[in-house]
């Protein structure tokens, strides 16, 4: 993702990821414990800070984003699983599909790419740019720079942050700000149940929440480049754990691997809503009155009170 942030400066990127891979062990030397997901957003701040990305601002973060480029088959892929609710199996019943990116790297750039029309919520790192001094509360003037860069870390997500992202689509806190993601809040009435859930991913990052989405009962497809032999390897090791269902190359065009069986779930899933529906309504429909023919009409409640009354 940050490749079109590193051409625009001129940084090397694989120095770059050199030093970030570095910095774990070199701090702990210190005493100092980092986040090995997180540490290259304190990194990309010292490169602002000391010169090489001098200038950096959430806006050209936004603008770099149009440059990312995406596995075979997207944005088109999110299209045709939109689609999916408009079959004829399920054109009657209203169902929607919503789309969500849940990432370690940099909401600003995913905001500006071309997915960002087709998905409803991004859920990813961001920084704060022109930071609030101390004692903010108290100035009636506050000094803006005239050229304002990233300064601070607003969000850094790392697997245990995903994990929550989760929650907070399952329960709609994302939709209702009222419902808090520590809100209690019965399986059956969250906005998106677990079991309607499907979670792809690529990373050991999203090691945590494949657990949790597919333990509650939801979907878990890892994806790898087609072209790395290692990232396949890995994705088998999570398919052979029990941590997903299923492992398939990052291409999304219509025939592809990954492509059929997302369908193939989606279509599942909304079947399995519809069959509860349907035993829902079962159970809470009542037989409606209907004409008793003459001489079999049933006694008037008058009738079978005092009736009751006498008997005991």
């Amino acid at each position: 993702m940050q490749t079109p942030l590193f051409t625009h400066y001129g940084v090397n990127e694989k120095l770059f990821w050199s030093e970030v891979n570095k910095l774990p062990e070199i701090y702990a030397k210190r005493g100092q414990s980092v986040s090995s997901e997180t540490i290259y957003l304190n990194h990309l701040l010292s490169y602002v800070k000391n010169g090489p990305m001098r200038g950096l601002t959430n806006q050209k973060l936004f603008e770099l984003g149009k440059e990312l480029e995406f596995y075979p088959g997207l944005p088109n892929f999110f299209k045709e699983l939109e689609a999916i609710p408009l079959e004829p199996q399920f054109r009657e019943h209203d169902l929607k599909i919503e789309h969500y990116v849940i990432s370690t790297g940099l909401a600003q750039m995913i905001a500006g790419s071309k997915i960002a029309p087709f998905v409803q919520g991004i859920f990813a790192s961001e920084f704060i740019e022109s930071a609030l001094p101390p004692n903010y509360l108290s100035q009636t003037d506050l000094y803006l720079p005239l050229d304002p860069e990233i300064s601070q870390i607003g969000i850094a997500v790392d697997n245990t942050i995903k994990t929550r992202f989760i929650f907070e689509i399952n329960k709609g806190c994302n939709k209702n700000s009222t419902i808090e993601v520590n809100s209690s809040i019965p399986h059956e009435l969250r906005r998106v149940p677990f079991d309607q859930l499907i979670y792809v991913a690529d990373g050991p990052s999203d090691v945590p929440v494949f657990a949790v989405v597919k333990q509650m009962g939801g979907k878990t497809y890892a994806v790898y480049d087609p072209t790395d032999e290692d990232e396949f390897a890995q994705t088998c090791g999570l398919v052979e754990s029990g941590r997903v269902h299923n492992n398939g190359p990052a291409d999304y065009s219509p025939q592809s691997a990954s492509s059929v069986w997302m369908k193939q779930k989606i279509r599942e899933i909304m079947r399995a809503i519809l069959s509860r529906k349907e035993l829902n309504l079962q159970k809470n429909t009542t037989s409606a009155p209907k004409h008793m023919p003459k001489g079999t009409t049933p006694q008037s409640f008058q009738e079978w009170k005092q009736e009751t009354f006498w008997n005991q």
